[in-house]
């Protein structure tokens, strides 16, 4: 349970460096409650069922036009959700919910809202949702990732000289791709400057270029992430072989990736020849495509100024992060020189760890043949019935 509650530490720990000095004073006594609350199953009971007194009736109009038999949100209560699903308890309306990322029965904790039941990926996850969240097990279904059905079709890779073409890319170098991730808690333009220095200055055993996808982050109205992703677009402009990928406007908004946008992103995975990142939910991605991972966790020599910062050679016991060390379905590497030899080694011998690639996949997956959408539909439907 200590490894599960790892990244919700973390948040917590972020929570407290940012507070102001009024809020800090009480930091005692909220560690003190979290204390208990790690502890005592009817504590956590308590406090999941006083969160229902604080439902503003925002849906009530939906629930007496449609009267639903069956509502399905992406959270249990995690987010904005909490408050449709608090409107369905009060309507005596069953209600589930289904597991949308790899790493959310670990990244949050309890209920927002009362749930009847939920659905996820996996034997662990459900294992996470029992031991982190107090799930009856017979209330947790393992259904599969059903977003990632296309990734097993393989439905939707545009054809290598195409997405080359549309990133100006080389099809005479072999393609190492970066996909910025974690940087609320710590940069990520060490690891990027490491890439495009091993690249331009032809360190590594074959001639190679760099495409990078920038974090949706980087594109939220705030200095540091914006600086960052300045720089990043800096280098694209002013190296031989570094690239980006240039975000798709969405909705009218400027400057946005999608979480939607699966041609570049399994297009990415799928003709990179080594795929690098910090531990993101694409580890996962790639490995579908069977795409050697490397997870670059080199620390920043300056962090965040006056933000919290967390140093990346210290998050890998976070539970997905962990898994995947574990695995042994990719490398990490903590300095220039682990990089190098990871990003040789996956290019001299684009096989290396394939098994373990396949095994970290059917273990974190469970149904691997693009089934996940069906059997969870199916599950949802038994409800009804």
């Amino acid at each position: 349970t200590c490894f599960i509650l790892e990244a919700v530490n973390g948040f917590v720990n972020l929570v407290e460096d940012e507070a102001g000095s009024r809020r800090k004073r009480l930091f005692p006594l909220m560690r003190t409650a979290l204390w208990g609350l790690h502890r005592s199953r009817l504590a956590r009971r308590v406090v999941t069922i006083s969160q229902n007194h604080y439902t503003p009736a925002l849906y009530r109009d939906l629930y007496n036009h449609y009267s639903p038999d069956l509502v399905i949100t992406s959270t249990p209560g995690w987010r904005w959700d909490r408050y449709l699903l608090r409107e369905a308890a009060k309507h005596g309306v069953p209600t589930a919910s289904v597991i949308v990322g790899w790493d959310n029965p670990s990244s949050y904790s309890l209920p927002g809202a009362p749930v009847d039941w939920i659905t996820c990926w996996s034997q662990i996850q459900k294992e996470e949702l029992i031991k982190g969240s107090d799930w009856q097990a017979e209330r947790v279904n393992i259904g599969g990732i059903p977003s990632y059905d296309g990734y097993f079709r393989k439905q939707w890779q545009l054809p290598k000289d195409e997405y080359f073409r549309t990133h100006r890319l080389d099809p005479g170098r072999k393609l190492i791709s970066y996909a910025s991730s974690f940087i609320t808690f710590s940069p990520d333009i060490q690891n990027i400057k490491a890439l495009a220095d091993l690249i331009t200055s032809d360190s590594l055993s074959q001639p190679c270029q760099l495409l990078i996808r920038l974090h949706p982050n980087h594109f939220m109205d705030e200095p540091r992430f914006e600086q960052a992703r300045e720089e990043v677009q800096a280098m694209a402009r002013d190296l031989a072989h570094v690239h980006v990928v240039e975000p798709v406007p969405l909705g009218g908004q400027m400057g946005h990736y999608s979480g939607e946008d699966m041609p570049e992103k399994s297009s990415m995975m799928a003709h990179s020849d080594v795929f690098t990142t910090v531990y993101s939910t694409m580890v996962v991605e790639a490995c579908t495509h069977d795409t050697p991972v490397v997870s670059i966790c080199i620390d920043s020599q300056t962090g965040w100024p006056g933000k919290f910062t967390l140093p990346l050679s210290k998050i890998g016991d976070w539970p997905t992060h962990l898994r995947f060390r574990q695995s042994g379905a990719g490398k990490v590497a903590f300095d220039v020189d682990e990089l190098k030899q990871a990003l040789n080694r996956y290019l001299a011998d684009p096989n290396a760890d394939r098994e373990a690639r396949q095994h970290f996949i059917r273990r974190e997956c469970t149904f691997t043949d693009g089934s996940a959408g069906r059997r969870t539909a199916d599950f949802f439907i038994s409800l009804l019935q």
